[in-house]
């Protein structure tokens, strides 16, 4: 996974992001004001660096030509179009506007971790490969068949993990905004998971939510 640096100077919102993205198995560090960024950025070099805009000592727009070629993700409370526009001529990767869903965000973290090439390729537990790239599972070194539905909802449990999703959510994440059916499709598709894989211990059911991959 990624080392990410957290440049916020609201500790809450720092925490809060930093908890969700340990959780996913990413580490990370946290700054809040632009000098200490600078400081960090200079001597650790993260993979991705999610940037305030409005930071005490040096604004985010002041930071980031500061960076080099680290990938960066506005993460501020400035919503004009006039600054989303800034901060991408800047050359950031992208902009989210405060207040925003966690879910969005770590999205759009694995995004531009993908197409920075520093997002994690494979995903090994319990004997098992799942291979992000391909799209497939192999277990002793054999494939075990999925559903492309059933790749994809494995895939964002295990993006996810230790995360509890929700029904819905995973409708969204999964099937689309456009999906037309009910979330009893989410049920039947984590039992089939469960069977083929041995997941029963791994994906969680969270009593009236949804489910949770543990690892």
């Amino acid at each position: 996974m990624a080392h990410i640096l957290i440049v916020e100077d609201e500790v809450s919102i720092n925490r809060l992001i930093s908890k969700n993205l340990t959780l996913i198995g990413h580490t990370c560090a946290s700054a809040y004001d632009g000098p200490s960024a600078l400081q960090i950025i200079r001597t650790s070099s993260p993979d991705l660096i999610i940037l305030d805009v409005m930071l005490p000592g040096l604004s985010g727009f002041d930071l980031i030509p500061l960076v080099g070629e680290l990938p960066v993700i506005f993460v501020t409370a400035k919503a004009g179009l006039e600054d989303k526009l800034k901060g991408l001529s800047l050359g950031a990767e992208d902009y989210v506007v405060k207040p925003f869903e966690m879910q969005e965000l770590l999205a759009r973290v694995r995004v531009v971790l993908r197409r920075t090439r520093r997002e994690e390729k494979r995903v090994c537990f319990d004997g098992l490969t799942l291979d992000l790239n391909s799209r497939k599972v192999f277990r002793s070194g054999g494939e075990v068949e999925l559903t492309p539905k059933e790749f994809s909802l494995l895939e964002t449990l295990v993006l996810n993990r230790n995360i509890a999703l929700s029904r819905e959510k995973l409708i969204e994440l999964v099937w689309g905004f456009d999906y037309m059916g009910d979330t009893r499709t989410v049920d039947v598709h984590v039992q089939q998971l469960r069977q083929k894989l041995g997941l029963r211990d791994r994906i969680r059911t969270v009593y009236k939510m949804g489910y949770r991959f543990e690892l």
